[in-house]
């Protein structure tokens, strides 16, 4: 079953409003009264979206020992759409065009008969949607970890994340919010009395003389600060080639962190282009440092995280903190379906995530401890070279 085996790929939300202590047979029941086939709309055009039981895109069956394991609540969503192609309603629409304007002198359709062309691929649409024979099923698991009030949702798209958030919002009467990295990072200044700090944040300049006031890819929306997430990037990856790979967390734990595997930047200005770096380091290699000093910021990057005698691995996504290919390493004697140790595992894997966030917030957003921490940076990337990155920790 999805999120209880292999490898992990979920975006976050918050959830509010919902208050029970406990999932119980009563939500279970829920599952079944929304389940996917259960309700049917007149439209055969129509967007369908119900629960699964989470075993496959079939699976209609729900019960307490199979969906809710260590207080979690374990299922899918399955969205169901039956749309025709709009290449093929382009060239019905076409075709109808041509059959009705043959006999015309002009060789041209009339407006009535561009009207009538158009209520006739309508027609069509409809009498062929019936048929079934365009209809596709996604099916997008879902993990609603009640004790830690995080829903992880292993889907992508404003479209599916759309319906499968309208689902969970009307059958449980909650409300869910994205989780990025101006959420967590909100959620750190509200706690540490830094609300203000925090509000007053504008993109920092690692690279004085390239500057930026603003992300192509966030926009001009000055109460966005998941450019925080970059930024989070960064200050990790100048920790690491300058200092320790080894990092106390607020909660005094200790943690390790490596970046491999992945590594993509991108201009801020939106005028200089993307880079992808592949390699086991790619953060020591001449490309990586020349893109950064040149005013690129990273946007997604592999991680591994050991915590607590436990390696995972992942690839982060910078603004939204999307986790994708996560793998967590147990023991090869591990039971594999211990699902309460695997639910454990999903767990701290987030919490580790989170508090090396936090413990980057600790520098980023008082102005008295970023200060030194960003002239750090600049001075480093003015003297980084190939010979000095390979220096780094980590690699």
């Amino acid at each position: 079953m999805p999120f209880l085996a292999g490898s992990l790929a979920f975006e976050r939300f918050r959830i509010s409003g919902f208050e029970a202590k406990s999932f119980e047979d009563q939500h279970i029941e829920t599952l079944s009264n929304y389940a996917s086939g259960q309700i049917e709309f007149e439209n055969p055009d129509a967007v369908h979206v119900g629960f699964l039981g989470g075993g496959h895109v079939l699976d209609q069956t729900f019960d307490t020992g199979k969906n809710i394991v260590n207080g979690a609540l374990h299922c899918s969503v399955r969205i169901d759409t039956n749309q025709v192609p709009s290449s093929l309603k382009k060239a019905w629409l076409q075709m109808e065009l041509a059959a009705a304007s043959a006999a015309n002198d002009s060789g041209r359709p009339t407006k009535q008969q561009r009207q009538e062309a158009k209520e006739s691929v309508e027609a069509r649409c409809l009498a062929e949607a019936a048929t079934g024979k365009f209809r596709k099923m996604a099916h997008f698991p879902l993990l609603w970890d009640l004790p830690g009030q995080r829903l992880y949702f292993a889907g992508s798209g404003s479209a599916a994340i759309g319906h499968s958030l309208d689902l969970l919002e009307r059958s449980f009467g909650i409300e869910a919010q994205r989780i990025t990295t101006g959420a967590l990072a909100l959620e750190w200044a509200t706690a540490n009395d830094q609300f203000a700090a925090l509000d007053d944040l504008v993109p920092a300049q690692f690279v004085p003389e390239i500057g930026h006031s603003e992300l192509s890819w966030l926009g001009s929306d000055l109460n966005n600060k998941d450019f925080l997430g970059n930024e989070f990037l960064m200050w990790l990856w100048w920790k690491l080639a300058t200092e320790t790979d080894t990092f106390t967390l607020p909660d005094e734990s200790e943690i390790t962190v490596m970046m491999n595997k992945t590594l993509n930047l991108e201009c801020p200005l939106g005028e200089n282009g993307k880079e992808s770096i592949s390699a086991e380091s790619p953060i020591v290699l001449p490309e990586a440092i020349r893109a950064v000093q040149a005013g690129k910021l990273p946007r997604k990057a592999g991680l591994s995280l050991i915590r607590h005698g436990t390696q995972y691995d992942m690839t982060i996504q910078a603004e939204s903190f999307a986790i994708s290919a996560a793998k967590i390493h147990v023991d090869e004697e591990a039971d594999p379906f211990d699902f309460d140790a695997r639910i454990d595992a999903i767990r701290e894997m987030n919490e580790s995530l989170d508090l090396l966030f936090a413990r980057f917030c600790q520098s980023r957003i008082p102005a008295k401890n970023w200060k030194n921490e960003l002239r750090g940076i600049q001075n480093w990337l003015a003297s980084a070279t190939p010979a000095n990155l390979r220096k780094n920790p980590a690699a």
